[in-house]
């Protein structure tokens, strides 16, 4: 059998055959004193084994390893790794309908933030937010939607929920914020507002131990953005809640021992 021969008698392209020549999987047979190359039952054997297992998901590497015989994987254990890898892409799939279908729904009860598509939880968020009056207009404001509608998109569904549930919790307090952050925009870091500023902020956030002025990344992004004296209140308002939360932790622990050792004094 000459290649067009092979190729449809397996049910596949010529093309394909030439493929396979060169990438190794299937050995060309030797040019004939006639100038073409012949294949034989063997070749064809072979060949429909290697569509067969194309046609049940494998790559090509691991089309290799099986037809490596005892040098390769067995059969059953590609298939298995076949099977929970497309077990994965089935959940990841299912997870992306879930939130399209959630956008569809925003979409068409115009919904969809003018940020473009998010989450709900930011588009609950960024609702609350645009109610703000004036507020919603003002550049620390703007600059605020838009690094959440970043961290929507970057920051893990668990940890995004929770963030959006902090910036929820004191949005009641944005317009005060916004206007002592707006006022710092032309400020040094050692204006005196800052301080004030960053009390402020600090007294709108929930106690969060282990919180830490985040460096790198999108922290570098959203500092840079921001003028140094804006910067400067924020990093400290994120000590003040560190602290805030460190020293309540220990009260807890001291009245904790000191009613444990009560209670052993007692017995």
């Amino acid at each position: 059998m000459r290649i067009g021969e092979i190729a449809a008698l397996v049910g596949v392209t010529p093309r394909a055959v030439r493929h396979y020549h060169r990438i190794g999987l299937l050995a060309e047979p030797p040019r004939r004193g006639n100038g073409y190359r012949e294949y034989g039952i063997r070749d064809a054997v072979l060949l429909a084994r290697i569509r067969r297992l194309v046609e049940l998901g494998l790559g090509l590497d691991e089309v290799r390893e099986v037809l490596a015989g005892d040098e390769g994987r067995e059969l059953v254990e590609v298939l298995a790794e076949l099977d929970a890898d497309l077990a994965r892409q089935e959940r990841v799939i299912r997870e992306r309908r879930a939130r399209l279908a959630e956008l569809l729904t925003q979409a068409r009860e115009g919904r969809l933030a003018a940020e473009g598509p998010v989450s709900p939880e930011l588009a609950g968020l960024l609702a609350e937010l645009g109610d703000l009056g004036e507020a919603a207009a003002s550049p620390m404001a703007v600059k605020d939607r838009e690094l959440l509608t970043l961290l929507d998109s970057v920051v893990p569904d668990a940890e995004r929920v929770r963030l959006m549930e902090l910036m929820r919790d004191a949005s009641g307090h944005a317009p005060e914020i916004y206007a002592r952050l707006d006022a710092l925009a032309d400020a040094g870091p050692d204006d005196p507002r800052v301080a004030e500023a960053a009390a402020a902020l600090a007294a709108c956030l929930p106690d969060e131990a282990g919180v830490t002025v985040p460096e790198g990344g999108l922290a570098d992004v959203f500092f840079g953005d921001l003028a140094p004296a804006q910067a400067a209140a924020v990093r400290h308002a994120l000590r003040l809640v560190s602290e805030r939360a460190e020293g309540r932790t220990e009260a807890t622990a001291e009245i904790t021992a000191k009613d444990t050792a009560e209670t052993e004094d007692a017995r």
